[in-house]
């Protein structure tokens, strides 16, 4: 039989494959170390979660005979829905989202109001849920990202006209007010707190004189003062004593097993799935206690954790704040990282006694869906952000030519062997 020899390949053709696969690397590339500090925590975070809401909620759930897998079940449904939408908006350009500030404001406003129709809920004094088709959602979420990327694109808009003060704030104080608004009446607190927050946060980073964001601080100090006063409920709970037992059974309970979970964790914790809180005594264990629970399986290693996982979120969005040349990028990006890490910090200030009860979940670990998935596509919107940062096409090109001389030793290696 006549062996037919397969001629060599050209020079030419194995550096167009090399190309080929050069160009794929550099499609799907990280293309900056932000990229990956904000999107390695934020799954590190989320999956941390639904182990901690599965260790949290099954002891209750069994209790009343209810699946003990339930709650983490439903929180890993919103991440498998939430993580791929993460990724999917990092691809996104910055036109479009852009193109969507008003349409998602007001869309987001518009399901706010929802809470004041038959499909609204009420649950401990506040009616900030709606339910539709048997799924219960809290619109507020998604009106905390609406109103950051809103923000971001008006003070883009007047980015050289920002030295006037009824350049600053119309239309941004009084839209912001009306979303805020929405929030309040349905008489949570604490959520308009922290929206309040992300206002703040964009004038912030838009670089708008000193003396004209001090106005927007001392009115807004103002009216969560002037909220707290005139509602008893709040007033009882703010002004309530927990450093010893006088209120046990009353506005401190929920505090005091709080600290009682984190303190009988200690530095290593009992173990995971060994919390006794969680078994009647803690209410909310795996909503926004959800860190005492942490503390108490887990101890101070467990905790430490967490606080270095959002410190990696917050220092690589800072980075993407202080990178970018883009002043939507700077002013939206601020919003949604005083947001998220804001929040994390009232909520861990909570369950450590330093702050009253307000309400607060803690972003990514929570037991809810609606706060995961919203707090996903936020950190889609900063890795679209991280995308764009001057130098980045540069780093990744660097990283596609390291692999390209790689493959190139390793082909030579391999015509020295033959």
């Amino acid at each position: 039989m006549t062996q037919v020899e397969r001629p060599p390949r050209s020079d030419a053709g194995r550096g167009a494959g090399l190309a080929a696969r050069v160009s794929l690397g550099r499609r799907f590339t990280p293309l900056s170390t932000e990229f990956l500090m904000i999107a390695s925590a934020a799954l590190l975070l989320t999956i941390f979660g639904i182990v901690m809401v599965l260790s949290a909620t099954s002891a209750t759930a069994v209790a009343s005979g209810q699946n003990p897998m339930g709650g983490a079940l439903r929180q890993g449904v919103f991440a498998l829905l939430g993580i791929p939408l993460m990724f999917l908006l990092s691809r996104m350009p910055m036109k479009f989202l852009k193109r969507m500030a008003w349409p998602a404001l007001f869309g987001a406003i518009a399901l706010q109001l929802l809470v004041f129709t038959p499909l609204g809920i009420e649950d401990g004094g506040n009616r900030n849920w709606i339910n539709i088709a048997g799924f219960t959602l809290q619109p507020s979420e998604f009106l905390k990202l609406s109103l950051a990327v809103w923000i971001g694109y008006v003070l883009m808009r007047k980015h050289t006209m920002l030295g006037t003060w009824h350049q600053v704030f119309i239309p941004v104080v009084p839209v912001g007010a009306l979303a805020i608004g929405t929030v309040l009446a349905g008489k949570d607190l604490g959520t308009a707190m922290v929206m309040v927050l992300v206002l703040l946060g964009c004038l912030f980073f838009s670089g708008v004189k000193l003396r004209l964001f001090i106005l927007p601080v001392i009115l807004g100090v103002i009216s969560v003062i002037a909220l707290a006063i005139t509602s008893p409920d709040r007033m009882r709970r703010i002004t309530a004593t927990c450093s010893d037992m006088s209120a046990y059974t009353g506005d401190c309970y929920q505090s005091i097993h709080g600290i009682w979970g984190m303190a009988s964790g200690g530095i290593f914790g009992v173990g995971l799935g060994n919390s006794q809180e969680k078994y009647g005594w803690l209410p909310a264990a795996g909503n926004d206690f959800i860190f005492a629970i942490v503390g108490e399986e887990l101890g101070l290693i467990g905790c430490i954790v967490v606080l270095a996982l959002f410190t990696i979120f917050t220092v690589g969005a800072f980075h993407v704040i202080r990178k970018t040349d883009d002043p939507f990028i700077r002013v939206a990006a601020g919003g949604i990282t005083v947001w998220i890490t804001g929040q994390a910090v009232l909520n861990i200030g909570v369950v450590i006694g330093v702050f009253p009860v307000m309400g607060v979940p803690l972003p990514f670990m929570s037991q809810g869906g609606t706060a995961l998935l919203a707090v996903l596509i936020a950190c889609g919107v900063l890795l679209s952000f991280a995308r764009t940062l001057p130098g980045a096409e540069e780093k990744a090109a660097a990283r596609s030519a390291a692999v390209a001389r790689g493959a190139g030793r390793t082909a030579g290696r391999g015509r020295v062997a033959r």
